[in-house]
């Protein structure tokens, strides 16, 4: 397979239309067709139904799209790293990041770097641990940024110096928004909404107890932001980390859990990663700030500390 015959396919599956993918690609529609099908007599599967008005996939094909775009991300990422202008380091800098406040320190590092260096560039990827650990399993990250529970030894770390707090989403008019903090005995009846990350049970479980499971469970999301607009109509409480909803000037508040439950933070990469120029420039700056801001009077992300004033 050719990349070029896989930048093809991506965007018929994308136009849904031979047509209008030979349009925007640049080429004949004959040239286009003769390509698709000698991909599809290559790999010995259709992967189109070709329907009157429009292609939609086979279930061949929609296995193909999601492997054709990991290879063509890939593919883009290698070629940037080694561009190189007038000695200036240049590409870009993948990362992904479950959902944290601590993501500011990076921005920060960042926008610190761009002044020395101005062609690196951010890619962002958002999810939560088990989706960035397999990104960065398949080459897509450079770093990911996840936070515990979760099983990092099969790869390189930095322990970051915050820890971001455990609590319940809920409307203000909820009648647990009277009070300073969440109890296991609160929950107990509460339809709740969970994160869906893989090991996120086992702390929660710790704190909860051995009835954890019993928990009336209505939802699991991947990214909080759905999560807070489906609290906000009513359907139940979130359990989240703080800083990431601005419970100001709406309908909503947090409330820690007591006992105090924290979550940790790491950066990972893969274990003998060869970076990028622009990889390798971005984790030594971002050493740098590390060793310069870390507060050790507090755990916790300096965001929430100032959050809570």
């Amino acid at each position: 397979m050719e990349l070029r015959v896989l930048r093809y396919f991506l965007a018929v599956a994308r136009e849904e239309s031979i047509t209008a993918a030979a349009n925007q690609l640049h080429v004949t529609q004959p040239t286009l067709s003769r390509q698709l099908m000698d991909l599809e007599e290559e790999l010995g599967n259709p992967l189109f139904i070709r329907g009157n008005r429009r292609i939609t996939l086979t279930e061949e094909g929609r296995f193909l799209r999601k492997r054709a775009q990991e290879i063509i991300d890939l593919a883009d990422k290698t070629e940037a790293e080694f561009n190189d202008i007038d000695g200036m380091i240049t590409g870009d800098v993948h990362i992904g990041a479950g959902e944290t406040q601590a993501i500011r320190m990076f921005a920060k590092t960042a926008r610190r770097l761009h002044a020395e260096q101005p062609h690196i560039h951010y890619q962002l990827f958002s999810g939560n641990a088990d989706d960035v650990m397999e990104k960065l399993d398949k080459g897509l990250l450079d770093f990911g940024i996840v936070i515990e529970p979760v099983d990092i030894h099969r790869y390189d770390s930095l322990q970051l110096p915050y820890r971001d707090v455990w609590g319940v989403l809920m409307r203000k008019d909820s009648p647990l928004a009277v009070k300073d903090t969440v109890t296991p005995s609160d929950l107990a009846e509460l339809p709740l909404l969970c994160s869906r990350q893989s090991l996120i049970k086992t702390d929660l479980t710790d704190w909860y107890g051995s009835d954890f499971d019993r928990l009336h469970i209505v939802a699991r999301y991947n990214l909080i932001y759905n999560a807070a607009l489906m609290v906000e109509e009513g359907m139940g409480y979130a359990v989240t980390l703080d800083g990431l909803i601005n419970t100001c000037n709406s309908a909503l508040c947090f409330k820690p859990l007591a006992p105090k439950l924290t979550a940790g933070l790491h950066l990972i990469w893969k274990k003998y990663q060869v970076f990028s120029k622009a990889s390798e420039k971005f984790l030594t700056c971002l050493r740098e700030d590390l060793a310069e801001s870390t507060d050790p009077s507090t755990m916790e992300s300096p965001y929430v500390k100032e959050h809570r004033k």
